[in-house]
């Protein structure tokens, strides 16, 4: 399928429709939670758009994480003073076959129509940013924001012309691979095959820059993220990653790195990933197996009704339960978060939970606490003007960067229908 082809099979899907009437925000109860409804604060990884497919689940509904494991919606939005996010279009690793990449390119361009379904259908309450500049204006007029990004390159390894495609369908960052390896380069996680970029992801770090879209290299490898600050001539951004010093995970980025990251002006958005700020426990053939059998029901999430996520809940809290799963905290997160901005500096350090994608830890476990972590940083000494670029000035600053270094003729924008 070529590009043009797919925007205008996108376009033919879109929908539109009315929305319920927005909720009011909160009063602010305390000081902190004022300076926190004065920021615009946003979120630069939801995984998310892994519910929009799933049978009476809506956007608009109020969910609880504890009994239907939904971290972000748009009410929670309004309780927890967020103004929106980088909404993921993750693809799954999958074969490097041609039937792979065919396969993977529908799964993401799907993705990205439903996340387009969403704020068309809801547009009384989102909007579609494409710049940094959509973003402030949506947050000055009461609305939340919705970007677009990639996790996993996967979608376009097969031809990069698609990375225009995405593009143009309002994608505003990329991120290169995911758990496993694939033809643009290595991952955190797996065996190394490239030692950092392919030849083919070369050429994507290019393609990137020339359309204005932010490189995400969360999930690379170490040398992925140095081979492509070296070669990416805007900024790039780490979306939802920990600090390595405080736990030797490859998930995670070391100070050097980190430092490198902030040396070109990018930004470590700093995660709440439990599996990367505790240790797992040692080898339990029962526990793993439970486990396992757990983990294979959410794959399935993207099909299941709401009744039948709250059951697969109910399993997940028997088995951490019976095998006593260690759980990170809210005071190990900020230990993270303190450590990357006395590291590399204020101006280079953003936020994510990587909420509806496994992260969530104890006090910090949905959107609605995310006041928290202002009042948190208010406390150790940091002025609302700092905790603003944390919250979202810094991750904006950087997409502004990206753009500005970009070609704007190279970009199709396809509007968003209503």
């Amino acid at each position: 399928m070529k590009s043009g082809t797919a925007i205008g099979t996108i376009l033919l899907s879109l929908a539109a429709a009315t929305a319920a009437a927005p909720a009011p925000a909160p009063a602010p109860a305390d000081p902190a939670r004022a300076v926190h409804e004065k920021l615009v604060v946003l979120d630069t990884h939801f995984d998310t758009p892994a519910n929009l497919g799933r049978p009476d689940w809506s956007i608009m509904d109020r969910h609880v994480a504890s009994t239907d494991g939904d971290q972000v919606d748009y009410p929670r939005m309004i309780e927890g003073g967020v103004d929106g996010g980088f909404f993921a279009i993750y693809t799954p690793s999958g074969p490097a076959t041609p039937e792979g990449d065919r396969a993977a390119r529908d799964f993401g361009l799907t993705r990205a129509v439903q996340i387009r379904e969403m704020v068309a259908k809801h547009s009384d309450v989102f909007v579609l940013a494409l710049s940094a500049d959509d973003a402030v204006r949506a947050a000055a007029q009461g609305k939340r924001f919705v970007f677009l990004s990639m996790e996993n390159g996967y979608p376009f390894e097969g031809d990069l012309t698609l990375m225009r495609t995405f593009r143009g369908l309002g994608v505003t960052m990329m991120g290169i691979t995911h758990f496993k390896n694939n033809a643009l380069g290595d991952s955190a996680t797996d065996t190394p095959r490239w030692h950092g970029l392919s030849p083919l992801g070369r050429k994507a770090v290019a393609e990137a820059n020339r359309l204005g879209v932010v490189i995400d290299c969360s999930h690379a490898s170490d040398d992925v993220l140095r081979q492509t600050v070296a070669l990416s001539k805007a900024p790039i951004i780490l979306s939802h990653s920990g600090m390595r010093a405080i736990h030797d995970h490859p998930r995670n980025v070391s100070d050097a790195d980190a430092l490198l990251v902030a040396s070109k002006g990018g930004v470590i958005q700093v995660n709440a990933y439990s599996g990367y700020m505790v240790d797992a426990p040692p080898p339990n053939p029962a526990r793993d197996a439970a486990m396992a059998a757990l983990m294979s029901g959410f794959l399935r999430m993207d099909a299941m009704t709401v009744a039948e996520k709250r059951a697969l809940m109910v399993k997940r809290k028997a088995v951490e339960a019976q095998f006593s799963t260690p759980h990170a905290t809210f005071q190990m997160f900020m230990v993270h978060l303190l450590h990357a901005i006395k590291l590399v500096g204020i101006d280079h350090v953003g936020i994510s939970g990587d909420f509806d994608g496994g992260g969530g830890v104890d006090g910090l476990e949905d959107i609605t606490d995310y006041p928290k972590v202002t009042a948190a940083l208010l406390d150790a000494g940091y002025s609302p003007a700092d905790i603003g670029k944390v919250w979202g000035g810094n991750a904006l600053r950087v997409l502004r960067a990206a753009q500005a270094f970009g070609d704007p003729a190279a970009v199709p924008v396809v509007p968003l229908t209503r």
